[in-house]
């Protein structure tokens, strides 16, 4: 019945429609994808293990959720005294892979003792991607101090004849040794250290050069420490400086392995890729759990 008929289309209103048929019928465009974040990797301290990270995985989550974030499960406790070329090869072995499916970069996040292994890792690795290398309350320009952890391991000895120890071939299979810095033995210390005076260009070897050049293709080095950290002594290692004979503390721009530049410390500043950020008020163990921290010196540089 005529009545019963609804409205049509003019002819030319559909002859005018088709083309635009094909475009009708495509599926919604996807929403746009969440930028991705660099992996992180985290190395721990002296007596650390990876469950002493887990605030710090829980704040990156909660800032960069979807991050793929490792904190390597080696040379745990008592582990990580192990002299630190043996544990330099092992952390090697590990961040290798997950730097190699990460062709956009990494950071890395070093705490303590930690901190000297990731410095050496960037020496020695020569196609390493780190983007952002947080040193977070690393003794960068060695230790000298008597702690709770030194009374622990040589308990008849003080810092002022500890070197008797770390200075032999003896001491130097020990992971703390490796790092002792005595101002008082600066020659014992150069002709004696397997380790910090290498990754510090402060002797000659025949690997300098091309340390050097791995160590310049960080994006950039945050340092991070404070005056109550209560371990690393003088808390300026942090920021690589250190005492003087008189134990007066320099700077690092006074230091000889700035001026010097023996292993580009002097060109990444230059560069301006070297972020310093001190905070007061945080004992040395909380440094990863402190919230505050995060927000200010580690979360900013986790692009």
């Amino acid at each position: 019945m005529p009545g019963l008929r609804g409205p049509r289309l003019p002819l030319v209103g559909i002859l005018l429609a088709l083309p635009f048929l094909p475009l009708l019928l495509l599926p919604a465009a996807p929403a746009p994808r969440r930028a991705s974040y660099k992996p992180v990797i985290v190395v721990h301290g002296l007596f650390d293990s990876s469950y002493s990270f887990r605030h710090l995985l829980d704040y990156i989550n909660e800032t960069h959720p979807g991050t793929e974030v490792t904190v390597l499960d080696l040379f745990d406790g008592r582990e990580s005294l192990r002299p630190l070329w043996e544990q330099v090869q092992g952390f090697r072995e590990a961040v290798a892979p997950i730097m190699a499916k990460a062709p956009q970069g990494v950071h890395l996040i070093c705490y303590s003792q930690g901190g000297l292994v990731c410095r050496a890792l960037l020496s020695v690795m020569d196609e390493h991607n780190v983007d952002s290398f947080i040193s977070l309350s690393s003794p960068q320009m060695g230790q000298y101090g008597d702690t709770d952890y030194l009374k622990w391991l040589f308990p008849t000895s003080m810092r002022s004849n500890l070197y008797r120890i770390c200075y032999s071939p003896w001491g130097q299979e020990f992971s703390i040794c490796n790092y002792w810095h005595d101002p008082h033995h600066d020659d014992l210390y150069l002709n004696a250290s397997s380790f910090l005076a290498l990754i510090n260009g402060e002797r000659d070897h025949p690997n300098a050069t091309a340390w050097r050049k791995n160590f310049l293709r960080v994006g950039r080095m945050v340092l991070v420490g404070g005056p109550d950290d209560g371990v690393i002594t003088p808390w300026q290692s942090s920021f690589f400086g250190f005492y003087d004979a008189n134990e007066t503390v320099l700077e690092m721009e006074e230091q000889l392995v700035y001026l010097r530049d023996s292993f580009g410390l002097k060109t990444l500043l230059a560069r301006g890729a070297i972020v310093r950020c001190p905070m007061a008020g945080i004992a040395h163990t909380a440094w990863h759990s402190n919230h505050t921290l995060y927000e200010t010196c580690i979360e900013p540089w986790l692009s």
